[in-house]
């Protein structure tokens, strides 16, 4: 007998009654698996273009990546800010004030996606060379960006679209959205860089191709009906207040992301200054490979934070902590798997990437060191997470800066010009930034805990 689907009023309230392993597994599975998907695009643009067009353009796409990372940074700033208030407002009931942020967040994302775009493409070269790109990469470099700034809009809109999907329940319309888009990317790489013998251009059109039919698929279900959130077109005019505190919420989101960016600039020109493009192309791999195994714990994060807003929202102390447990627990088993991996393969895995005999023996002990302290960044990602869906700003936000921001860039300057070989110092910068971001979140966490315990036994 077929099952009833839910009416979007029912998958809304499932948050506070559903028990919180199912709830977990339902919001978190789909958002986990269109995570992976997403990021599996990444990887594959890397295996392509690293086998088909060679080691300078993948020195390319680590020049490129960081510019990438800081629009979706903006995005996510929107769409995580807005999706921490719609979450709340629909645990207190509030669900025509959720429509009016939701609209208003649609189109802040497109506004602040097109901005970043347009400049982008005025200052190109600029912004290349600021993120370390040496005269033989720029141009790859410049082929690929260019077309990606094309898609920005689009990109950003999706991003912020995906979010705020989960804060009323819907992960499945999300999955759904970042499958389109990554399953039409892969499609079409091998045809456009093989096929159609367009190289590093054609990874970046088969991206923007992606991303713009994953967008005309979300913005298909908020703008007819399907969504539990309603809209009047008045909603998508954005108020000045409500705009600034969905950007205060998501600016640890922000500042977390866009740390990557701020990173990049010191450690690729640290690199070039004491290597050289195929040292560059390694970490642009490695850095792949690392962001595709967080990926699981992201979606653990987007599928928790609904869960933790609504159940905060409504009172329900008991369950917020049962979801942190539960999300703490396979957060850390994840990452502890992901670490045994790479300790154990890095020659195998760095070898789907490229034929450089070089690149695959440099890029196994680098990979080693970066992943040092993966089993304890699981927590690390659940506990910052936790203080976004409590609406705590400030936390979330140091929080957010301090692996990257705090830690890692002076580490990475500092380490090369007291270790030898200096680019050693690069790269145990990276665990040892870990540990220290994870001993500062802990601290924070801990506290919060206390301050949440005392508040469910009083109720």
């Amino acid at each position: 007998m077929k099952r009833k689907e839910l009416s979007a009023a029912e998958r809304t309230g499932l948050m506070g009654t559903q028990p919180i392993g199912r709830l977990l597994i339902r919001l978190s599975g789909p958002a986990i698996t269109g995570m992976l998907v997403q990021s599996m695009y990444n990887l594959v643009d890397t295996i392509f273009v690293g086998k088909g067009v060679g080691t300078l353009a993948l020195a390319a796409l680590a020049v490129c990546f960081p510019v990438q990372i800081f629009l979706l940074a903006v995005s996510k700033m929107v769409g995580i800010g807005a999706a921490s208030i719609i979450s709340r407002m629909l645990g207190a009931g509030r669900e025509k004030e959720a429509g009016r942020i939701a609209g208003g967040s649609f189109v802040l994302v497109a506004f602040l996606g097109f901005c970043i775009s347009l400049l982008g493409l005025v200052f190109l070269d600029p912004v290349l060379e600021l993120f370390g790109a040496s005269s033989r990469i720029m141009p790859y470099a410049r082929d690929y960006l260019s077309i990606i700034f094309l898609g920005g809009t689009f990109f950003s809109v999706t991003v912020c679209s995906n979010n705020i999907a989960r804060s009323e329940g819907n992960a499945r319309v999300a999955m759904i959205s970042m499958f389109i888009g990554a399953g039409i990317n892969i499609i079409l790489d091998p045809i456009f860089i093989f096929a159609l013998n367009m190289g590093i251009r054609g990874a970046a059109i088969a991206t923007v191709t992606g991303q713009f039919f994953a967008f005309a698929w979300i913005t298909r279900y908020f703008f007819t009906g399907r969504s539990h959130l309603k809209f009047d077109w008045k909603h998508l005019v954005p108020r000045f207040n409500q705009s600034l505190k969905v950007l205060q919420i998501g600016s640890s989101s922000f500042a977390r992301i866009s740390g990557g960016s701020l990173m990049a600039i010191v450690v690729n020109n640290t690199i070039m200054h004491y290597g050289n493009e195929m040292h560059l192309a390694v970490l642009g791999v490695t850095n792949r490979m690392l962001i595709f195994a967080l990926m699981p714990l992201f979606g653990l994060v987007q599928g928790l934070q609904p869960v933790i807003g609504y159940n905060y929202g409504a009172g329900s102390f008991e369950r917020v902590k049962k979801a942190l447990k539960y999300s703490i627990i396979s957060a850390t088993a994840l990452s502890g798997a992901y670490w045994l991996l790479f300790q154990l393969a890095p020659c195998f895995i760095l070898s789907l990437f490229s034929n450089d005999e070089n690149l695959i023996s440099s890029g196994a002990g680098i990979l080693r060191i970066l992943v040092l302290m993966m089993p304890v960044v699981g927590f690390q990602v659940i506990a910052a997470g936790t203080f976004q869906s409590l609406g705590k700003a400030g936390i979330a936000f140091v929080l957010s800066i301090s692996r990257q921001i705090l830690f890692l860039i002076p580490l990475a300057f500092l380490l090369p010009r007291v270790i030898s070989p200096p680019l050693t110092g690069v790269w145990t910068a990276f665990p040892l930034a870990d540990f220290l971001a994870v001993c500062v979140t802990a601290v924070f966490f801990i506290r919060e805990m206390q301050k949440i315990g005392a508040s469910a036994s009083v109720t």
